[in-house]
């Protein structure tokens, strides 16, 4: 399979004009509200409005750029804004120390974008009604499994929402009351089901050029975390058996999960069950370029102000605390592949580096400059690619790195967290080895790197799972959730601000003024 050739197609398919203009902070204001009509929404064929649920992924801030890591991984205690303190400060306010706000540009953006997302896979969905060949099946498939994903991630951020099931042909059918979570719950159980009903088990089964494109694998891994946020163990166990029963993934060496490079090893790899697709690089059929790049690597890229401009490689956001620094095993070779470290050597090819120095850091200590201590290394840019590319600078330093949203480890350590709750602890550390070995090297049980932990007790047990959760997905928007899903979220985070009442969100004044009294604010906002 000609990989590059492949991602030129998928690429050309899924690039329709939803382009974000502009490069400040403010660019993701520019969106159609939840208030937009049928007239204004993709009137394309079935398939056609489909590819373009992938676009809206890649392009829209919500989904790729800094209001999905302000919402998704700087409210937690392992990552903070980062770049340069002028450079959105509101956010250090509102995300760092949970002083929420009701109206501005991150948090309009992200229930817009969600919500404009949702509803247009509502209407490929209603495009595809009555159609029973395999193809436009897979289509609602996908458009199913967007909807669910959506709605997955407002009511983890809300709680109460308003779901819109139907088509938006006039204004007021926009406007719809909040919903009880349970409700939210059942209406993602019924859109994923028909996922894993209709999705192939391989993106392969679209065509030879279609990687990356939703699969069953996608659809039940999902499923599976909804579950664990609802505490039904034995629904998590089964999606998560099924997903290892298909024999579609497998844990490749740690640091080849974040591979960009020229030769795409990391891209779509034997671990990724869905990624947000991104490419930059040359046409080989007109010798031309084609690019459908994203903003997720460049807005977490290094950006270390007053040096050459090969090290501004982005906006500098979502960059690792000391916390997360001082409380990782340095024994834990994950900590080397995630934590770039400002005026070391990266740690060359063995630890995801490439044989490079950072500058040194230089502590502004509040006189502005971009310096910090450390980077998210998940998303260090190679040079290589860079050169290859052209794009060198900050606005496009890293253009074509995809988003992992799923991957396989999460499914071990899903099954691992079930198992023990429900009192299957040879299973629970069974599952939990299965990552802790390849953290390791897979160096086997009778290791000392990252070793082997045996069943004692059901809290030992927890315990490591949760450690293991961090260390695994550091960086990657998994921990705040995960702490306000096991009771946590006080004891880590109340010495930075936050209360019970931040669990949930405010939901933006623009869309309860908008709703004329329909929609309700959050109780305790």
């Amino acid at each position: 399979m000609n990989m590059k050739k492949n991602r030129l197609i998928w690429g050309l398919m899924i690039t329709l004009p939803l382009v974000i203009g502009g490069l400040g902070c403010k660019k993701f204001l520019d969106r159609k509200p939840l208030t937009s009509t049928l007239d204004d929404l993709n009137q394309g064929k079935v398939e056609a409005s489909v590819f373009g649920l992938y676009s809206i992924l890649r392009d829209y801030g919500g989904f790729s750029s800094l209001p999905w890591v302000d919402f998704q991984s700087i409210r937690d205690d392992d990552a903070q804004k980062g770049s340069d303190e002028n450079d959105g400060r509101e956010i250090v306010a509102e995300f760092e120390t949970f002083q929420y706000s009701k109206d501005d540009w991150a948090p309009n953006t992200y229930w817009n974008d969600h919500y404009f997302l949702a509803n247009q896979a509502t209407n490929a969905i209603a495009y595809a009604e009555g159609a029973t060949d395999p193809a436009t099946l897979r289509n609602i498939g996908e458009a199913s499994f967007f909807r669910a994903y959506c709605y997955f991630e407002l009511v983890k951020t809300y709680g109460e929402i308003p779901i819109i099931r139907n088509q938006i042909v006039k204004t007021a059918d926009a406007i719809q009351p909040k919903s009880t979570i349970d409700e939210v719950y059942a209406f993602i159980d019924e859109d994923l089901e028909r996922a894993a009903q209709y999705l192939p088990l391989s993106s392969t089964e679209y065509g030879s050029n279609f990687v990356g494109r939703l699969t069953k694998g996608a659809a039940n891994t999902m499923w599976a975390q909804t579950h664990l946020f609802r505490g039904n163990w034995a629904r998590v166990t089964a999606l998560c058996n099924e997903v290892i029963a298909s024999g579609q993934y497998s844990l490749p060496e740690f640091s080849k999960i974040w591979e960009d490079g020229i030769n795409y090893a990391g891209k779509n790899g034997p671990e990724s069950i869905w990624e947000m697709q991104a490419y930059c690089g040359p046409n080989a059929a007109t010798g031309g370029a084609i690019n459908y790049w994203s903003y997720w690597g460049t807005c977490q890229g290094v950006r270390q102000g007053g040096t050459t401009i090969e090290w501004n490689l982005g906006w500098g956001w979502n960059t690792p605390t000391d916390k997360l620094e001082s409380q990782w095993p340095e024994s834990d070779p994950r900590k080397r592949k995630t934590i770039l470290y400002s005026g070391q050597f990266d740690g060359g090819p063995a630890q995801g580096g490439f044989g490079a120095t950072l500058p040194a850091y230089t502590n502004p200590s509040g006189t502005g400059g971009f310096s910090q201590k450390y980077w998210n290394k998940k998303v260090y840019s190679d040079p290589a690619m860079r050169a290859y590319t052209g794009y060198i600078d900050g606005n496009g330093g890293a253009y074509w790195i995809n988003h992992r949203i799923l991957r396989y480890a999460d499914v071990y350590l899903m099954l691992a967290e079930a198992s023990n709750e429900l009192g299957d602890g040879a299973t629970a550390a069974a599952s939990l080895e299965k990552v802790r070995d390849r953290a390791s090297g897979f160096l086997g049980a009778g290791r000392t790197v990252v070793p082997y932990i045996p069943f004692t007790t059901q809290e030992a047990m927890r315990t490591a799972i949760k450690n293991e959760r961090r260390w695994e997905f550091a960086m990657e928007g998994y921990r705040f959730y995960d702490l306000v899903r096991w009771g946590d979220a006080q004891n880590e985070l109340g010495s930075l601000g936050y209360t019970p009442r931040c669990k949930y969100y405010p939901i933006p004044q623009k869309a309860i003024d908008v709703s004329n009294g329909v929609l309700v604010q959050n109780p305790e906002w």
